[in-house]
């Protein structure tokens, strides 16, 4: 358990620096829920972490009936995600990067905290864990199922704030995505005891 809450703090300290300190300034989104949640911020100034808390309950809902371990491990993770975001927004405007920099930044620690927390079957929240049931289901890398949810979520952005800075999001998801799925793609090591 210690491990476990260890790895979900690691995660959502790294979604919450990446989101904050790189794609917030730029009003850039990132995918899943967390996308989702920074679109109604832009659009209605509301707050994304709590948001993002909010959006979930469907799903885990939905997870708790299918699947009762990925909804206590993706509980957890969702709410300490959306309490790092919320916690961590004073880095907003720290960091002087170009956009291209910033993305890149960004997307590398966001893709690291994600891909860290799935490969030991835990999730940040929301599409996340939509993405851990699919892929349990269909044996589809994780990571590939969730670069296409997150493009369809890019798309919706770039319809309803008709901003094309917004394009920069779609290379967010390709990074984060690509990350999660290298991530989780290697096998484990079991440790032997003798």
């Amino acid at each position: 358990m210690l491990k476990k809450l260890a790895i979900i703090g690691f995660g959502s300290t790294m979604l919450g620096i990446g989101i904050n300190g790189f794609i917030l300034p730029f009003h850039l989104i990132n995918g899943g829920l967390f996308g989702v949640s920074l679109l109604i911020k832009y659009l209605f100034g509301f707050k994304a972490g709590i948001i993002f808390i909010l959006l979930n309950i469907p799903v885990y809902m939905f997870a708790y009936k299918s699947d009762r371990m990925y909804f206590y491990n993706g509980l957890i993770g969702a709410v300490l995600s959306g309490f790092m975001i919320e916690l961590l927004l004073p880095l907003n405007g720290r960091f002087h990067f170009s956009i291209l920099n910033s993305v890149i930044v960004g997307s590398i620690i966001i893709g690291i905290g994600v891909g860290v927390m799935l490969r030991n079957h835990i999730s940040p929240g929301g599409m996340d864990l939509l993405a851990l049931l699919i892929s349990k289901w269909s044996k589809i890398n994780v990571g590939v199922i969730m670069v296409v949810m997150d493009g369809m979520i890019i798309l919706t952005g770039l319809v309803l704030l008709q901003n094309a800075r917004l394009l920069y999001s779609l290379l967010v998801i390709s990074i984060v995505g690509l990350l999660a799925t290298i991530i989780t793609s290697y096998p484990r090591v079991q440790s032997n005891t003798i």
